[in-house]
């Protein structure tokens, strides 16, 4: 039976079987996580008394073996949420510990607000040399706790809605597993899924005894899903610990493809198991499938996806025809749901560099204290936020940050750690002026800048808050 309780600061703890872990006492690495206020809201299950012991003889099959949070950002001002957008970490201590910041993404929120749906990002507290698979697999255990979050999370946020919600899902290693899987246990419900360095198994493989196959079923072939892996996990590097990783899509590639899915492969030129650049291509065609995908009204089911304007590419090459023009066999093809989306994935396989042509929305809410400037963004939705520009009457005075970095790709704004998500702690969109001159009028502004060098309009700074 769950008991559920609520502080100060909206934060759920939810207690599961009878046991409680607060969210003070989580165990590091997994106890530095940002707060949850409105428009965000989190909710927390500790694994079962009966799972606790993952070599215990009486455990029970199907339950969660850790402890797990669910963070969800609910767009502003939505009064019926048209789904969720998950996205699922990878395996081991610092991919999980990675989920904890997901929900924060500008990026994947201004996916997510383009369709009135939220953003949803677990953390599953797995010890490093854990069993991935006792999460990873939804079957054991996540599945049913994933989706008690989505009910949780509903009554908490007032959206109901949420615990019947349609999934586009985005996994990455691990997550790629988890969302595959629930392609395989929840089509009717999944409107996507984007694969990263991760599939499910869907026959025995003797190299991976532990794992338990999935069954592909007929309803998953509508289910349109993106296989991304990096060119040297066993693409182009035949060796070393990611090499499996390729194999693997291949095979599973064969069976849905085989048999008629709309599956495409998207090498990532560049990476490793890494995720580089893959947001620039995830999230456009997580976009395109949303709009054609979605219901009309919230409650209805899911619309098939169109088929009839598909491209088909060779899965290791870099060119892409309408499906129309294939010589050959099109089950052997990767599939692109239409020639924008195939335009992009060309780019993609090239060098990663995904064009983006329209600059991003300007900032809102400048104010200005003192020296002080605090504002809001949203982040252009095919280019994210790479930083803003200070001005000061008018010319450019700085940059926040003032040296953007990122080891897997782009410069992002807030940052990018190794399962796709925002840095800690967060960064604030604020700038203190420390050449200001006491008893100057400046004026200032700010300025967006996507990570393919476009520039939004300025804003001007709102009147002195707190005086000069």
């Amino acid at each position: 039976m769950l008991r559920l309780l609520v502080s100060r600061q909206l934060l759920l703890i939810v207690v599961l079987l009878g046991t409680a872990l607060p969210l003070a006492a989580q165990a590091p690495p997994y106890d530095v996580i940002p707060q949850a206020d409105p428009p965000y809201y989190r909710v927390r299950y500790d694994a079962s008394e009966q799972a606790a012991d993952p070599n215990a003889t009486d455990r029970k099959p199907g339950e969660l073996i850790f402890p797990v949070s669910y963070t969800i950002w609910i767009p502003p001002g939505v009064n019926t949420l048209r789904g969720v957008v998950v996205h699922q970490h990878g395996c081991g201590e610092g991919s999980c510990k990675s989920g904890l910041t997901g929900a924060f993404d500008l990026h994947w929120q201004a996916l997510a607000k383009k369709h009135d749906c939220a953003l949803l990002a677990p953390a599953y507290e797995q010890p490093q040399a854990a069993d991935c698979q006792m999460w990873c697999d939804p079957r054991n255990g996540s599945v049913t706790t994933f989706e008690q979050s989505l009910v949780d999370l509903g009554n908490l946020s007032g959206h109901p809605e949420l615990a019947s919600a349609p999934l586009a899902l985005w996994g990455h290693s691990g997550g790629g597993h988890w969302c595959g899987g629930m392609v395989m246990i929840r089509p009717n419900r999944v409107v996507a899924a984007w694969l990263r360095s991760g599939v499910p198994l869907l026959e025995p493989n003797p190299d991976r005894p532990g794992i338990k196959p999935h069954t592909l079923p007929e309803a998953a072939l509508g289910v349109p899903m993106m296989c991304n892996p990096g060119t040297k996990e066993g693409v182009t590097v035949k060796d070393g610990r990611f090499a499996g990783v390729w194999p693997a899509n291949l095979q599973f590639f064969d069976a849905v493809r085989g048999r008629g899915g709309l599956l495409g492969i998207a090498i990532d030129p560049l990476t490793a198991h890494e995720c580089g650049n893959q947001r620039y291509l995830a999230i456009p065609w997580l976009d395109r499938c949303l709009e054609l995908r979605l219901p009309k009204k919230p409650g209805g089911s899911l619309r098939p996806m169109p088929t009839a304007s598909a491209w088909l590419a060779e899965p290791t090459g870099t060119t892409a025809v309408a499906a129309n023009d294939v010589d050959g066999d099109p089950l052997k093809a990767s599939w692109l749901p239409d020639e924008t989306i195939a335009t992009l994935w060309i780019q993609y396989r090239k060098d990663t560099r995904v064009a983006d042509s329209s600059p991003p929305p300007p900032p809102k809410s400048v104010q200005r204290q003192g020296n002080r400037l605090r504002w809001q963004a949203e982040a252009d939705l095919q280019s994210g936020i790479e930083k803003f520009i200070i001005l000061r009457n008018g010319k450019p005075l700085a940059e926040v940050p003032s040296e953007g970095t990122n080891r897997f790709g782009r410069p992002i704004f807030q940052g990018l750690q190794y399962s796709d998500t925002p840095t800690q702690p967060l960064v604030q969109m604020e700038f203190v002026d420390q050449s200001a001159q006491r008893g100057e009028d400046d004026e200032y502004s700010v300025v967006t800048v996507n990570t393919a060098g476009l520039e939004s309009q300025p804003t001007q700074a709102g009147p002195a808050l707190g005086g000069d």
